[in-house]
């Protein structure tokens, strides 16, 4: 398999590749992340995804294989963002205890005029949450670079995750082994 461009900052992205031993280089893409309001929230990570891998191959050429990624996490069909500040955090955690939501990465491989994308869904549900647990897991882990304020590999996903139903590795941030099917048919 050729070598990949990662358009990400993700470590956990990074991690993930790592693990599925793909050669890759990483460059971060400073790509708009917002969206037009008219696309479904299964469309949205795919087209900032889209948006990520476009940034990349103007700066490096149309030869390379670009592998972006970018993942949302959706309760009640409203996409949840990254939280802005401390109490941000704990008002999307106190939203999403005891409820399911959904975790959404959409994919895109680029090079030359090729392209293949995707989205992959996870549905999560958490236990309910005490104030307590919030507070704690804010404050000691600081998820203020993750959509939907929590990495379900930390602290929280050990003690509140009551159900996954999906790709594991998809709430990271990546559906590895779909990317690597992807990758290889590319």
């Amino acid at each position: 398999m050729q070598k990949i461009i990662l358009a990400s900052q993700s470590p956990r992205r990074k991690q993930l590749l790592e693990w599925a031993e793909i050669d890759f280089t990483i460059e971060v893409s400073d790509a708009d992340e917002t969206f037009p309001e008219h696309l479904s929230v299964e469309e949205v990570p795919v087209f900032i995804a889209r948006n990520k891998a476009k940034t990349i191959q103007q700066k490096r050429g149309d030869d390379v294989l670009i592998l972006a990624a970018d993942t949302v996490v959706v309760l009640h069909h409203r996409i949840i963002n990254k939280p802005v500040d401390r109490n941000d955090a704990i008002k999307i955690l106190q939203s999403l205890s005891g409820r399911q939501h959904e975790v959404i990465t959409g994919v895109v491989l680029l090079q030359n005029n090729k392209e293949l994308s995707f989205s992959d869904i996870t549905k999560v549900e958490f236990h309910t949450l005490t104030n307590e647990q919030i507070i704690f897991y804010v404050d000691n882990y600081k998820p203020y670079d993750k959509a939907g304020a929590y990495a379900i590999q930390e602290w929280i996903g050990v003690v509140g995750i009551k159900s996954i139903n999906g790709d594991f590795y998809n709430v990271m941030g990546l559906p590895v082994s779909r990317v690597v099917k992807a990758l290889n048919e590319f």
